[in-house]
């Protein structure tokens, strides 16, 4: 039996969100698209403020880790990434003592992946660098949909060993405890549940 199928169309991020801070910020703003965002990273987002002041500078929202109290600095950036916003998000993570770092793009430069990589590699185990495109897509006439796809995200595993192994803190045990967690918020994050873990 032959089946009718829709057609999916990408929609151009400026002819929803005409204005990154008046648009696509106060949007991701609401709790509602937070949850979309913190089910996508795995990190319970609660908002703090959006365009907090960092000097002369706003970062376009300061929140916090809900169980933890962590800060997070999220920048969108309806563009591809540029050398300004990452300095930003540096400048805006410094000026807030923040762990988590957040840069949302519409698409990403090839240097500008890596540095995020490098800065994950570089950084101890509770710094966490994330790099994330936004897309909007429609079936036929319906509404677009947005859709968060991480192309960067911190290696947890990597860095938990690199920062304790040298000094002998992780036993056997604990080694398979942390591969173990690390296993499984993995599979809970892939079978989209509505269970929230925390880093392993």
């Amino acid at each position: 039996m032959k089946k009718n199928l829709a057609t999916l169309k990408k929609i151009d991020l400026r002819d929803v969100w005409g204005h990154e801070a008046f648009g696509f910020t106060r949007w991701l703003s609401e709790p509602d698209n937070l949850t979309l965002l913190s089910d996508e990273i795995g990190v319970e987002i609660k908002l703090v403020q959006t365009e907090a002041n960092v000097g002369r500078f706003n970062v376009d929202i300061l929140a916090e880790e809900e169980n933890s109290g962590r800060k997070i600095i999220i920048e969108n950036q309806l563009e591809d990434t540029n050398h300004d916003h990452l300095g930003k998000i540096i400048t805006y993570a410094s000026g807030y003592d923040a762990e988590i770092i957040i840069w949302i793009v519409r698409d990403f430069r090839e240097e500008h992946q890596k540095a995020i990589d490098w800065l994950n590699e570089h950084t101890d185990e509770n710094i966490s660098f994330f790099l994330i495109k936004v897309e909007l897509w429609q079936i036929e006439d319906s509404k677009p949909a947005p859709k968060f796809d991480i192309v960067v995200s911190p290696n947890e595993w990597a860095k938990t060993i690199k920062n304790t192994t040298a000094s002998g803190e992780l036993t056997n045990t604990k080694l398979q405890q942390l591969e173990f967690w690390t296993k499984f918020k993995a599979f809970v994050l892939n079978k989209d549940t509505k269970i929230s873990l925390q880093s392993p």
